[in-house]
């Protein structure tokens, strides 16, 4: 962490941002994803969880000089998370002020059926949005899944491993402001390894109803034997 007191028009403002990735969580990070034309008073905002309206009434402009070195470093190490392909052995939760830490299994079909379900239809989604608007041609070389589809899935993959409950749809993705709190050195990694090891998912499922219903009309139509005298 990097912390300054800073003068103001009322007084003295203390602001402290993270100086490194592993202090930032994934919900920072999706706070300024989600802000059109994010500016250097956003990010530190975000960042230090200090109104930007505050932020204002600091008397010398210099003084974020420190501040946005910082959150520059920061970026340079967020485009090389989405390049990592090796992922955490554990993930750490904040609940109820206290930390849980559980093992990450790389296979997501190990979890309940209605998380699956969730997550393969979160990840088919951004993955056909993204082939939608830049072509399927060698998409995984270009492909990042965004922090929010991240996020969303790794809540269906947490959900019950962490609480211990039966899967709830609803709960589940509730459970997603908890994995907001998240380190995002290790939430991003767990999260793309699941979108690139899926991308299958990407391709519309038939389900098994739809499927004997295409079978059933390919069948050829019932035609009476000649040898019966009837």
């Amino acid at each position: 962490m990097i912390e300054k007191t800073l003068k103001t028009t009322d007084g003295k403002l203390r602001v402290k941002i993270p100086s490194r990735l592993n202090e930032v969580t994934l919900g920072q990070l999706m706070q300024m994803q989600d802000v059109p034309n994010l500016t250097d008073l956003d990010a530190i905002s975000i960042l230090s969880e200090v109104p930007v309206s505050e932020l204002k009434n600091v008397l010398n402009i210099q003084d974020f000089d420190v501040f946005g070195e910082v959150i520059f470093d920061l970026s340079n190490q967020i485009k090389h998370l989405y390049s990592i392909e090796d992922i955490p052995a554990k993930a750490t939760f904040d609940i109820d002020v206290k930390k849980i830490s559980v093992k990450v299994i790389r296979n997501l079909s190990v979890e309940p059926t209605g998380a699956f379900m969730a997550a393969r239809e979160i990840i088919a989604d951004e993955i056909s949005e993204h082939i939608k608007l830049y072509g399927e041609e060698d998409w995984q070389e270009r492909f990042n899944p965004s922090l929010k589809a991240c996020c969303q899935v790794l809540a269906q993959y947490f959900y019950c491993r962490v609480t211990g409950k039966k899967y709830n749809e609803y709960e589940a993705e509730a459970f997603s402001e908890t994995v907001k709190k998240m380190i995002v050195t290790e939430a991003l990694p767990i999260g793309k390894h699941f979108f690139m090891s899926y991308p299958n998912l990407s391709k519309p499922k038939v389900n098994y109803y739809q499927r004997f219903r295409q079978f059933w009309r390919k069948r050829p139509a019932y035609s009476p034997s000649r040898s019966l005298n009837i």
